[in-house]
């Protein structure tokens, strides 16, 4: 305060012990200021998500770009790759006992709708504008919602479709039918196998797992005529259909697949094909982008493609799924996480990698705009059958009877991964010898019987 002398004055020395006093303050203030903003930064900069992913080819890519979302956000990511049932696994483990070691999981359209019902996602539909969420395909936003809310985000999308080696057709004066049976798929693949040159005519997967061999055996189960479950919710594994279908796989697999085929899933399998040593592969839709990528396919100026066999039945033989990314509300960073997320299923992702790395490689089957793209359409040959094949498929009435449960290979009901886990046990004995066929599925049934009468689906 300034002090006013004896006449009314005020003293030179007392004002200059005021501007110091305020000067002080000043620069008192501003300290403050610049420590609270710093602390700002320094909290941002330590901030650190940790994602749970599966090992497949693209999201390796996208942990390769995403030093440039830390750059931009100054965000951290923490990784952590698992094989495809492991990861399963380890996220199913941890978002059920609200663990909250993972800020984001990559999770599909089987868990999405059962684990936003239980309320253990985070509504990701307010995206902003520049998102562009109605580009998003409708099927593959509809399978990762519950309710009429957006519970995960896709990074991919796929369908199934057959790859086959057109130079060993060529040789052998053989033609892949637009729409092949399974019965083709077996007289095309005995004329093709080589096993002195290590060609083998068909390679399916065989690795247990309710995502692994089950997505196989369930497109077999349903062409076949049969399906998961009856009307009644009864197993429908112990059915004719069913017992034909796996019974002609195991067949077709001992003459003309590799060897250790019960432990191959999609990577395995993908290198396989990759490296020359299949003539046929039935598997999704994604591996196009890698097989037709000459830095990642020794075959990529040889393979040809067509629809996914059928049978007896026409429907049912492709599946839909995505690999999406999601964040637990047991996550701390729900802001950052959703940031990360907006980021890496952006178009301005898919044409970062489009651009940088060749448009074969773009995570496909997520957006519109990825197939109206004539870049993409000229690196992609495969585009315009994965699209359609992702569009139409029919995850209500797929099976040749009706059925009680939405779902083309797997049943959205929170118990198919435990029942789906131990049929696949019993078909990969099947494949190995240790049981027979009807062995394997009369106790894959009886083991899906018992889960649901516990559970109340059968009365």
């Amino acid at each position: 305060m300034l002090c006013a002398g004896a006449d009314g004055s005020i003293r030179a020395g007392d004002l200059k012990n005021e501007e110091e006093t305020v000067n002080k303050k000043k620069w008192l203030l501003s300290a403050v200021l610049a420590a609270a903003l710093g602390w700002g930064a320094a909290a941002q900069a330590q901030t650190t998500l940790t994602i749970a992913t599966v090992n497949n080819p693209d999201m390796i890519v996208m942990q390769k770009y995403s030093k440039k979302f830390e750059e931009q956000s100054g965000i951290k990511l923490k990784w952590l790759v698992l094989e495809e049932n492991v990861l399963r696994q380890r996220v199913t483990t941890d978002i059920s006992t609200k663990g909250g070691q993972f800020d984001i999981i990559t999770i599909g359209m089987y868990e999405t709708p059962i684990w936003g019902k239980n309320g253990w996602l985070v509504p990701l539909q307010d995206t902003p504008a520049s998102y562009d969420l109605n580009d998003v395909l409708e099927s593959v936003r509809n399978g990762l919602s519950y309710d009429g809310k957006l519970y995960s985000l896709p990074f991919y999308a796929e369908s199934t479709m057959m790859f086959y080696r057109t130079d060993l057709f060529k040789a052998a004066g053989l033609t892949m039918p637009e729409h092949p049976t399974w019965d083709d798929v077996a007289t095309l693949a005995s004329k093709i196998t080589n096993k002195s040159k290590q060609i083998y005519g068909i390679c399916l997967r065989g690795q247990p797992g309710w995502g692994e061999n089950m997505g196989i055996a369930g497109l077999l189960g349903n062409t076949f005529g049969g399906q998961l479950f009856d009307a009644d919710w009864h197993s429908g594994y112990n059915s004719p259909a069913w017992k034909k279908a796996i019974a002609f796989y195991v067949d077709l697999m001992h003459k003309d697949g590799p060897p250790g085929a019960a432990g191959n899933g999609f990577n395995e399998n993908l290198a396989l094909m990759s490296s020359g040593h299949c003539g046929m592969w039935v598997d999704a839709t994604v591996a196009a982008g890698i097989l037709y990528d000459p830095k990642r396919s020794q075959v990529a100026d040889k393979v040809g493609f067509a629809n996914a066999p059928i049978e007896s039945w026409n429907k049912g033989n492709g599946w839909l799924w995505a690999w999406a990314l999601a964040v637990p509300t047991s996550s701390t960073h729900t802001a950052e996480a959703k940031k990360f997320i907006e980021w890496a299923t952006s178009k301005d992702y898919i044409d970062m990698v489009g651009k940088t790395d060749g448009w074969v490689t773009a995570p496909p089957g997520t957006r519109a705009s990825t197939y109206a793209n004539p870049e993409y359409q000229k690196a992609a040959p495969f585009a315009k059958i994965t699209l359609g094949l992702i569009e139409s498929a029919d995850v209500v009435h797929g099976t040749k009877d009706p059925k009680p449960y939405t779902g083309i290979t797997f049943a959205t009901i929170p118990e198919m991964q435990a029942i789906g886990n131990f049929a696949g046990q019993q078909i990969a004995a099947a494949l190995t010898g240790k049981e027979s066929v009807d062995q394997a599925l009369d106790s894959a049934a009886d083991n899906a019987n018992r889960v649901l009468k516990q559970a109340g689906y059968i009365k």
